[in-house]
């Protein structure tokens, strides 16, 4: 049998398991989410969602995985009683992975697909927001484009699993997240240079009743907090579970979901401090949406002094969080068909990316040749792709995960805290477990029940 591939070093650890963490819900959805819910509100209250939610279903994620050492269905069966089916939620984990690179993928595409316009000086004649806001849908019409670029990601993404655990993913994710992490760095010190930027600090920064009222009301605000903190682990999919089953025991699993959802936090709150003063500074509003990061924020880029190199930086950045996440989750494909179908990872590597070459282009279809497609609610195939994800997988995932390790018909609480507390750092307190058993159920499900309201 194929010894288990384990991480060089746990900087690798953390840098890879934050990797699949940060992405597009930080970068893409939590500015917007953020500028359309109040910004300092619903930034509170977010934090407090992800120590409270976030990193307690994160732990046992990781304790599944490393207590296991096998990817999710192989992991549920080494753990669980015997003649119970747990297990049958790793499958629902492997089709949720290979649900959420469907659209991931495209999405991803776009970031690569504008880096590559402000590097080449594309956007030189665009002079008004409404040739702008052309390029975007310019872009969403040709089918040809947006496959291209999503087939890069794809093929890229695979190139980097193949090389394995340390030379393949480890080793890319470690440069990358370091290059990410300048980037943040000084776009986030322009960003706060700009003329007026203080006022776009006291959005984002100052929570405000009034605001959470104009937004909707606190419910709305706090609903949408609870919802975020989930979307940006990738949680409920086992996405993280792959890599406890590479960590170490040097460590606890509290004191590495702490690390990882600081360097998640890291980004999503450098990414709002370089849009927001951004826009407060060029007078844009910033609760627009999606169309924030594709058609505001380049017409703010465009209107400043060097816009071509802070656009080009901006979407290197992005295209860096964003694939950070594909390889992440292509890793846990990889495996997924290594333990479970004993192939070898060259030959999980060939089939995954020609399946998610494939799977991938109904969402790009979705935007020119099949347009027409709507669900009764109005819902594209990108948006019904991502409801599954979110709003089922993700949080209906997470419960079961948190039952698995909290129920006696389960891995019991005892087996999970055992393991989580394995090595130095932060452990989890006995005294825990009433809030695990009956109050973090509970907020989970108000999750999957607003998610399908």
């Amino acid at each position: 049998m194929q010894e288990r591939e384990n991480f060089g070093s746990r900087l690798g650890f953390l840098l890879v398991s934050a990797g699949c963490a940060i992405g597009i819900g930080n970068v893409w959805k939590f500015p917007f989410i953020t500028g359309q819910y109040g910004g300092g509100i619903f930034v509170l209250f977010y934090l407090i969602f992800l120590v409270i939610m976030g990193m307690p279903v994160l732990s046992m994620e990781l304790a599944v995985g490393r207590a296991s050492r096998k990817s999710a269905v192989l992991g549920y069966q080494a753990l669980e009683p015997a003649g119970s089916w747990w297990h049958i939620h790793g499958y629902f984990c492997m089709a949720g992975c290979y649900l959420l690179m469907m659209y991931y993928t495209t999405v991803s595409g776009w970031m690569l697909d504008y880096f590559w316009k402000f590097l080449t000086g594309q956007f030189a004649g665009a002079v008004s927001g409404d040739d702008i806001a052309a390029v975007f849908t310019g872009m969403l019409g040709n089918p040809v484009e947006m496959t291209v670029f999503m087939a890069i990601t794809v093929v890229l993404g695979f190139l980097v699993v193949g090389g394995g655990v340390q030379k393949g993913l480890e080793r890319v994710t470690k440069g990358m997240m370091i290059g990410l992490i300048l980037l943040i760095l000084v776009l986030v010190v322009h960003s706060l240079t700009l003329p007026g930027a203080g006022e776009g600090l006291k959005f984002y920064l100052m929570p405000s009743l009034t605001r959470a009222e104009e937004a909707g009301g606190i419910g709305q605000v706090i609903t949408a907090a609870m919802n975020q903190a989930f979307f940006t682990l990738s949680l409920g999919v086992a996405a993280m579970e792959i890599f406890g089953s590479y960590m170490s025991r040097e460590h606890t699993l509290a004191g590495e979901a702490l690390s990882i959802c600081g360097l998640d936090t890291f980004v999503a709150i450098c990414a709002g401090l370089i849009i927001f003063p951004a826009c407060f500074s060029y007078g844009v509003r910033p609760d627009q949406g999606p169309a924030l990061i594709f058609i505001t924020l380049p017409n703010v880029f465009l209107h400043m002094a060097g816009g071509r190199l802070w656009g080009t930086l901006f979407f290197l950045f992005m295209t860096f969080a964003s694939f950070s996440t594909v390889t992440a989750v292509f890793e846990n494909l990889t495996a997924g068909c290594m333990d479970n179908l004993h192939w070898s990872r060259s030959k999980s590597v060939a089939v995954n990316m020609i399946v998610m070459l494939a799977a991938s282009l109904p969402c790009v279809f979705g935007y020119n040749i099949w347009s027409g497609f709507h669900t009764p609610g109005g819902r594209d195939i990108l948006d019904l792709e991502d409801f599954v994800v979110s709003s089922l997988l993700l949080p209906g995932g997470s419960l079961v995960f948190l039952l698995f390790c909290t129920s006696r018909k389960g891995w019991g609480f005892e087996n999970y805290r055992k393991e989580a507390n394995t090595g130095k750092g932060l452990k989890i307190s006995a005294w825990l477990l009433p809030y695990f058993r009956f109050v973090l159920p509970v907020l989970i499900l108000i999750i999957l029940i607003t998610g399908l309201i």
